[in-house]
């Protein structure tokens, strides 16, 4: 894979001071012409090079229409509000406000329901926010501060003291992690993701060697617990229309057994619990 970062590591880098600046830098993040994203927003060329240039300003409308067709995440659109002057549009609320509720009892049901199998909530950072009873009995052996809040699941499934000394497939299922968090990176340039980034890459994960079989569906999870090795294909699941950051950025990461004997051992964990 390549595991440079560049458009990502260089927005990061020189944070834009005026809407324009944060404009250009969404587009070519992007990787669109002003011509393209003229086009899209339906509006002239003329006009996005003024606003890039700062010669005209934007209307909150037009800062809303361009970070929509942009794709730009809430968060950030809040900051392309402000740097345009004006209020931020999307709350940012802690998963228990009240105002969440209703959304923390989703995410509680889905995890609840997803018994026997194990699955959990992350925030924007792969910290986890919930889980289900199903998650601990996998963490055995875990050294007990990277268990520690906040617990980060990309650190846990990298570092020697956490997952990856029990990972059967080491090199294939870290190279899909490190896959989904290069993505990430270049889709919102989120300073600590480059930071989580680059801290994974030091640590002694063996590269992917085996190719991908042929009658493969998905790169599978397996993760040695006691004399089993337990198989997992996982599904990574959003909310659909969020208005608030904090609801945005959760994301419900949710494992199911690859085969019989891990259905198996996960019901026996689960009648013992």
């Amino acid at each position: 894979m390549n595991t440079t970062i560049s458009s990502a590591q260089a927005s990061a880098g020189a944070q834009p001071v005026r809407i324009g600046d944060y404009l250009r830098q969404w587009r070519q993040r992007r990787r669109l012409s002003q011509l393209d994203l003229a086009l899209d927003a339906e509006i002239s060329a003329r006009h996005l090079s003024f606003l890039e240039t700062g010669r005209a300003a934007p209307s909150r409308d037009m800062v809303m229409r361009l970070a929509e067709r942009l794709d730009v995440p809430l968060r950030e659109r809040n900051v392309l509000l402000v740097a345009a002057g004006f209020a931020p549009a999307f709350p940012q609320r802690t998963l228990d406000d009240p105002a969440l509720a209703a959304a923390r009892v989703a995410v509680d049901q889905v995890l609840k329901a997803h018994e026997p199998n194990p699955a959990l909530a992350v925030d924007r950072h792969w910290n986890v926010v919930a889980a289900n009873r199903m998650v601990t009995p996998m963490l055995d052996g875990v050294a007990p501060w990277l268990l520690a809040p906040p617990l980060n699941v990309l650190r846990l499934s990298f570092h020697p003291d956490g997952l990856a000394a029990r990972t059967a497939n080491l090199g294939e299922w870290c190279a899909h992690l490190l896959e989904r968090l290069h993505r990430q990176c270049e889709a919102t340039a989120d300073p600590k993701l480059l930071e989580l980034y680059q801290e994974l890459k030091t640590y002694p994960v063996p590269a992917r060697t085996a190719p991908i079989a042929p009658d493969a569906v998905a790169v599978p999870f397996r993760l040695r617990l006691g004399d089993d090795t337990l198989s997992f294909i996982s599904t990574t699941m959003v909310f659909g229309t969020p208005v608030d950051v904090t609801l945005s950025e959760i994301a419900i990461e949710t494992f199911f057994p690859a085969d019989d004997a891990t259905t198996a051992r996960l019901r026996r964990i689960a009648a013992a619990l």
